[in-house]
């Protein structure tokens, strides 16, 4: 029996990266699936993956920082399913990094509206139905710039602290419903967001430098990130709640240090 036998899921940012192995891996352990994301082409390779490999995947290609949108694709995944266990507000942009003095108030606004209302509004609108069946659980990602600075442009990471901020406040506002909200903490992870940090290392020959400011001295794998997400939406993590988990290789486990030569 899969880990997430009989339960329905919702996956966003589910077109590349973490949220790509993150669907394929919750289908795997039994779950149905609604796969949102605004990368339709991405998406559809995501849902083909999945039915490939016997499992079950609902495709809708929206943007998950908008309140009818997000309406919309829960009341798509009840109407499909019949109801909903988990969602996973995934989907997130960086912004780039631009130079604070360059930074507008509207590309502030689009970092936030992504990376921060819109898992808002996936707690607003999942909670609503999950309440009701006394259980469900709703994950978020966050990242290690919501922590610690440098890991990120000022929006990305003051939009990614909120995001922890939302994980402990969601939690609390659901208190006594049986409804729990966490975050996972990305460190750096090869993914369509972190593309071209990878492939400039590949270029100058300095890919064995990437995360060697962690103690596992690499980087991490979409995977691993799922890996942590299978254990929130499982009924192992029953009792786990309000919490953010860096899943970073150490990285903020340790001050700013400069390594002894061996």
């Amino acid at each position: 029996m899969g880990r997430l036998d009989g339960k329905v899921a919702i996956v966003t940012g589910a077109a590349s990266g973490i949220g790509r192995a993150t669907s394929i891996l919750f289908a795997r352990e039994g779950a149905r699936l609604l796969i949102v994301d605004l990368n339709a082409q991405g998406l559809d390779e995501t849902a083909i993956t999945i039915s490939q490999r016997g499992g079950a995947a609902h495709a809708f290609a929206t943007d998950s920082g908008r309140e009818e949108n997000v309406k919309t694709f829960v009341d798509r995944a009840l109407s499909a399913f019949g109801a909903l266990d988990i969602v996973y507000a995934n989907a997130g942009i960086s912004g780039g990094l631009i130079p604070l003095f360059e930074q507008t108030e509207d590309y502030w606004r689009q970092v936030l509206q992504t990376n921060l209302i819109g898992p808002f509004l996936a707690i607003k609108h999942a909670a609503m139905h999950m309440v009701k069946q006394g259980r469900g659980s709703i994950i978020l990602t966050a990242s290690v710039a919501g922590l610690r600075a440098n890991a990120g442009g000022a929006p990305y990471s003051a939009s990614k602290a909120g995001v922890i901020s939302l994980a402990q406040t969601g939690a609390n506002s659901l208190s006594g419903t049986g409804v729990r909200v966490n975050a996972i903490c990305p460190g750096l992870i090869e993914t369509g967001m972190t593309q071209p940090i990878f492939d400039r290392a590949r270029v100058s020959g300095t890919l064995d430098k990437i995360g060697q400011l962690n103690p596992l001295q690499r980087a991490g794998a979409p995977e691993e990130i799922a890996a942590m997400a299978l254990f929130l939406a499982s009924d192992e993590s029953s009792y786990v709640n309000g919490q953010a988990f860096p899943v970073d290789g150490g990285l903020t486990s340790s001050l700013p240090f400069t390594r002894p030569i061996r």
